[in-house]
């Protein structure tokens, strides 16, 4: 995977951002950065590349390009976030999403404009 350090800059501070959220809804199953797997690590690197290249897009449509990316890798949806059945509850389209799902989305598009 291309990437420069602006971009694993800007997806690391996405990916702790999006850590100490979930820790606030409830979800501990982020690890740091340094411990994220590499196929987390590069989900977040690819997020931050499609705003940079789409600074118009909307938080739906970079929810929509994550859904293409999970699905072109094998992902789907399951009811728990299960990386070795690659299975993910976030597996839907954003708006069929609850809205504290959707925040996780707005948030990364807000860190990424802020640090474009």
């Amino acid at each position: 995977m291309d990437f420069n350090s602006v971009e694993l800059a800007i997806a690391t501070v996405c990916h702790e951002a999006n850590r100490a959220y979930c820790l606030t809804i409830g979800d501990p199953s982020q690890q740091p950065w340094e411990e994220a797997p590499s196929w987390q690590q590069e989900s977040a690197i690819k997020g931050v590349q499609f705003h940079l290249a789409n600074p118009d897009a909307t938080a739906a449509a970079s929810h929509e390009s994550w859904l293409k990316e999970k699905e072109a890798t094998g992902w789907k949806y399951g009811e728990v976030k299960d990386p070795e059945k690659k299975e993910h509850p976030c597996f839907l389209p954003f708006n069929m999403l609850p809205l504290m799902q959707q925040a996780k989305d707005k948030l990364f598009k807000a860190i990424v404009d802020a640090l474009r």
